[in-house]
């Protein structure tokens, strides 16, 4: 493989810091590493552009079950392009997918940040259980839900989402309802909505938040080494025992 399209950000990352010159196309999400020498900007993860990928002439183009559309998918297939679909629903199934799109498919040596995040993980110890939950949109609220990629780093952090057993992954639920949920804090990134100090915490008065990187708690790629620590240090910053 020598020409490779990106349709997910931590996707990007991982192959751009992994072996970097291989990316000819990314989306305009896209923002890791800082340096992403000469690839097009192809759309976003749900508009990409169809014909201006297929005009790069990629080997491969990876994605994501979840980031991107079937449509979209079908369509870049049926100009005769190799997708590659991902689907990460927790961190062993993360890490496996990220060996099998770097090693297995691109046929690259493994990188040491993937054993790194890894043993990095290994590493976090069980802790008292905090329940919580964690908006991903507000005008609707929207929050984590079912079987998410995001609830499972923050299980093994000691940090229960509350709405895990609900049917949807990610449900709409009145802003009244989560305030009266009785949890012990809230968790709030800052991506794919930007929660701030300003923006955020004063719709939950008196209840602890945690304002976290939507990086370290959403991408699966070089972040996820840093990962445990940044995010426990958020917990902590949030005055949630660990």
């Amino acid at each position: 493989m020598r020409r490779v399209v990106s349709l997910v950000p931590s996707l990007t990352e991982a192959v751009a810091v992994t072996a970097p010159g291989l990316l000819v196309g990314v989306t305009d999400w896209c923002t890791h590493p800082a340096d992403l020498g000469g690839a097009v900007r192809i759309g976003g993860t749900k508009n990409p552009a169809v014909r201006r990928i297929a005009e790069l002439r990629p080997d491969l183009v990876i994605a994501n079950e979840e980031e991107n559309r079937a449509p979209d998918l079908a369509a870049l297939r049926a100009a005769g392009l190799e997708v590659l679909v991902t689907e990460v629903r927790e961190l062993p199934q993360a890490l496996r997918e990220l060996d099998r799109l770097l090693v297995g498919v691109l046929g690259l040596a493994r990188p040491g940040w993937l054993s790194d995040a890894e043993a990095a993980w290994a590493r976090v110890e069980p802790a008292a259980e905090r329940t919580a939950f964690v908006p991903v949109w507000r005008r609707p609220w929207m929050v984590l839900g079912r079987n998410t990629f995001a609830g499972d780093l923050l299980a093994r952090l000691g940090v229960r989402n509350v709405y895990a057993g609900h049917p949807e992954r990610y449900p709409r639920i009145p802003v009244e309802e989560l305030a009266a949920a009785g949890c012990d804090l809230v968790v709030l990134p800052d991506e794919p909505y930007r929660f701030t100090a300003q923006d955020g915490p004063e719709a939950f008065p008196g209840l602890p938040a945690a304002l976290v990187g939507g990086r370290h708690l959403t991408w699966y790629g070089p972040s996820l080494a840093e990962a445990p620590g940044v995010l426990a240090g958020a917990l902590r910053e949030a005055g949630v025992p660990l």
